[in-house]
């Protein structure tokens, strides 16, 4: 019954609040995807949903960094009404070189940084913690991201093959003579990269594919935006939707179709 409940109530995140993306500095641009920020409105505290997509984020929020690694379902943390939080998405192979750390060590979970061993977690922190305007926080954050950089080490180039294919609705299978590896190596690569398999990672973005579609399909019928997306039929799109997201597809397609709260 519970479970019920929150098909009908649950909100996506970017209906929750103001979410904004940003290009990263040209200097980051090989390690990270979108910088971004997302201030939740004030008033009582809705069950903020937060799906899949495939990606790795740095996050700073309630004066701390932390990693939020890939989800294979959708996310219902306990946010406080008025909280920003500010994000680096990392792209697609890049996370686990920065970090040093295999995403299949990170699947579901929101990790401090300090945890991971980042060996200037403690001073950043610092240096963002005196900086209580949100805009400002960005704009240091980058920097200190940009600081970072100058001993990252550089991002998979094949694991950002693995997820164009899958981006574009291509089985990552496909690029094994490409790649010149085995199943059994794109398995590990996969999971190192991305923390989960091929398959996962392409129902994923087949799904995000779908959220892409809600927010400009207009009137487009919900059998229609199965096909558009990828889905077999309009069923598989129901099932699939609601494993990843535990929220319906007409839930959805309501959500990111209504005009968006005024700021």
């Amino acid at each position: 019954m519970a479970s019920e409940r929150r098909k009908d109530t649950a909100l996506l995140a970017a209906r929750a609040g103001r979410y904004r993306e940003y290009a990263p500095p040209p200097a980051l641009r090989r390690h990270f995807s979108r910088f971004w920020s997302h201030a939740l409105h004030d008033g009582p505290p809705a069950q903020v949903a937060i799906v899949p997509d495939g990606y790795c984020d740095l996050l700073w929020i309630g004066g701390r960094l932390a990693v939020a690694g890939p989800d294979r379902t959708a996310a219902f943390p306990a946010l406080r009404p008025g909280t920003t939080v500010i994000g680096a998405r990392f792209a697609p192979g890049a996370a686990a070189p920065w970090l040093k750390t295999p995403l299949s060590a990170l699947v579901g979970c929101s990790v401090p940084l300090a945890d991971i061993g980042w060996k200037d977690t403690a001073e950043f922190e610092a240096r963002l913690g005196n900086c209580p305007d949100p805009t400002d926080a960005m704009a240091l954050f980058a920097r200190l991201l940009e600081e970072a950089a100058r001993d990252a080490d550089e991002p998979a180039r094949d694991a950002a093959v693995i997820f164009a294919a899958a981006d574009g609705g291509r089985p990552a299978s496909g690029l094994l003579g490409r790649l010149g590896m085995s199943e059994r190596q794109l398995r590990r690569r996969c999971h190192h990269h991305f923390g989960y398999g091929a398959k996962t990672l392409e129902r994923i973005r087949r799904f995000q594919r779908f959220l892409d579609l809600c927010r400009r399909a207009g009137t487009m019928p919900l059998a229609r935006l199965a096909l558009e997306a990828g889905f077999a039929d309009q069923a598989h799109m129901t099932r699939e939707v609601g494993d990843l997201s535990s929220l319906t597809p007409a839930v959805i397609f309501d959500q990111l179709g209504m005009p968006k709260r005024p700021d």
